[in-house]
């Protein structure tokens, strides 16, 4: 079974036929990683990449080996069956083997070691990229070897973005602030119809192995935010007790905030009347039409219970995202097959934080429903399973040791997220008390139920906040 998808650009679905245009996108992709993994690690001073700015994060300069290292192990070692450049270092990159908390005290390469080993494996890389023969096996056929590397670096470079945002210290990072937003004048809501969909995708050359296979999945009728619940609307429901009244909590939630006195999303804190928060080593006012993020899954779960919601599934949220009801079919992406675009989704670190709710209509889906791609993760009801028919490939440490109800399914990619690792198939996954991701949430409801009226826990003009029709 196929997803449906009909191409796209820059040899993604549909393009593997062209060796030349897989080898093409591969070089962009892993250049494109490195240039940003060099700015992350280059904008502080080594005693930087070296400390650990939190137990939750590894120091930088462990991330910047750690690429390496795994680009090493799998396309010059795997795919070019070269000798191991740097054999004794393997166990200390391995994730599995050290914990984060442990990796300050391991004899780690110095940062110019990690740069010039780094570079040494990429240029070797090239070459074999240059020379390689692009099919034949799973693991090479459209260059998905050096895909999955790419991606691997991107998402290596979103955890040292998540570890500048913790470390403290002035700031060292800038970027150009989104657009302001036009004043939203559509639905807080719309309804996703019910019925079948495809799910997951069997055709996306890149696509990771919890993304296959494409299978069909009945979604009964519901109602979706067409934004991101914003810093307003979650003020709303913390001005009403939200964090102080565990009606609205799962148990070991409830349990978790009061035991680490969790008053606020975090980074946030309240000031002279006001609310302010710490972003990227600047205090600014809390901008309430912007996306909340930093929030962890309990604390979206109990925004959306005080609401009279819930959180979408991970089903609904990709049929919101992907399905197209004029065609029956499921697209790449909420806008259609292309690739995404400035105009489209916030994404690649080109901005230092969420758009306001309402930007990029070019992105919204044919039913409506805007930022489904880029600016916050998003967490959905689900745990992390595998679809049904699943294979690990190309190892189970990526995705199938994962399973199971620890995790909870965050979807949609934030605006640290880089678009070689962002599709409307890719599934992020995460503690549910984790809230140092850029993770945010859109709340759903059943189209059978009631739409409950402000005064039930409903703050006026829906996820938009005040002001919103």
């Amino acid at each position: 079974m196929t997803d449906g998808t009909t191409g796209g650009t820059g040899g993604t679905a549909g393009g593997a036929g062209s060796a030349e245009a897989a080898r093409e996108r591969a070089a962009k992709a892993l250049a494109a990683a490195r240039e940003r993994t060099a700015l992350l690690t280059s904008c502080v001073e080594d005693h930087e990449l070296t400390a650990q700015h939190s137990p939750l994060m590894s120091p930088l300069v462990w991330d910047l080996a750690h690429v390496g290292n795994q680009e090493e192990q799998w396309l010059l070692r795997a795919v070019g069956g070269h000798e191991a450049l740097r054999p004794e270092i393997d166990g200390l990159y391995d994730a599995f083997e050290h914990p984060r908390a442990e990796r300050p005290s391991l004899p780690l390469l110095s940062p110019d070691e990690a740069r010039r080993y780094a570079a040494e494996v990429r240029g070797r890389v090239m070459d074999l990229l240059d020379a390689a023969s692009l099919d034949g096996s799973p693991l090479v056929d459209a260059a998905f070897a050096y895909g999955m590397v790419a991606q691997h670096e991107q998402q290596h470079d979103e955890t040292m973005l998540i570890t500048h945002q913790l470390r403290r210290g002035p700031a060292v990072l800038s970027a150009a602030d989104p657009d302001p937003a036009p004043a939203h004048r559509g639905p807080a809501e719309v309804l996703v119809p019910g019925g079948p969909f495809v799910m997951g995708t069997s055709d996306e050359p890149w696509a990771l192995d919890n993304e296959r296979p494409a299978h069909v999945v009945e979604v009964a009728p519901f109602h979706l935010d067409t934004a991101p619940v914003t810093n307003a609307a979650f003020l709303a429901f913390m001005e009403d007790g939200g964090y102080h009244r565990p009606r609205w909590w799962r148990p070991e939630g409830f349990a978790r905030l009061r035991s680490q006195g969790v008053r606020a999303p975090l980074f946030w804190r309240r000031e002279g009347g006001q609310w302010l928060r710490r972003r990227f080593g600047r205090t600014e006012p809390v901008p309430p039409d912007e996306p909340v993020v930093h929030v962890s899954w309990y604390e979206a779960d109990a925004y959306a219970r005080w609401a009279g919601r819930r959180l979408p599934t991970e089903a609904e949220w990709e049929k919101a995202a992907r399905h197209d009801p004029a065609t029956g079919r499921s697209r790449r992406y909420p806008w259609g097959d292309e690739d995404p675009s400035e105009e489209r989704a916030n994404l690649g670190q080109r901005h230092l934080r969420p758009a306001p709710a309402g930007s990029y209509p070019a992105g919204r889906s044919p039913l409506g429903v805007g930022q489904l791609i880029g600016d916050v993760w998003e967490w959905t009801a689900n745990d992390f399973l595998p679809y049904p028919g699943f294979s690990a490939f190309p190892y189970p440490e990526y995705s199938e040791v994962f399973f199971g109800s620890k995790y909870k399914v965050l979807r949609g990619g934030s605006f640290a997220v880089d678009p070689v690792a962002c599709r409307g198939t890719f599934r992020n996954w995460d503690y549910p008390v984790r809230r140092q991701i850029f993770s945010g949430f859109r709340t759903a409801r059943s189209a059978r139920a009631e739409r409950p009226v402000p005064g039930d826990g409903v703050p006026p003009g829906g996820p938009f906040g005040e002001g919103a029709v």
